[in-house]
């Protein structure tokens, strides 16, 4: 995932977070806090599940925020 912020210095630089996402989606994928880059972290099985959602905020040094669903 990807966010912008228009700030200059700390205030500009967006920190990445899981907010929202299932126990078995948590086993399954990484997020990097300072790139946004979601990684696997074992093989995906979809005989298992074939579907995984979770949600990510992104938070920008000032406080502000916003979230984006990822499916």
């Amino acid at each position: 995932v990807s966010a912008t912020d228009a700030d200059e210095g700390l205030n500009g630089q967006v920190k990445y977070s899981l907010k929202k996402i299932t126990e078995k989606a948590s086993q399954m994928f990484q997020l990097h806090s300072e790139t946004g880059s979601i990684t696997l972290m074992r093989s995906l099985d979809f005989e298992e599940r074939d579907y995984y959602e979770m949600e990510v905020q992104a938070r920008d040094g000032g406080g502000l925020s916003d979230t984006t669903k990822v499916a």
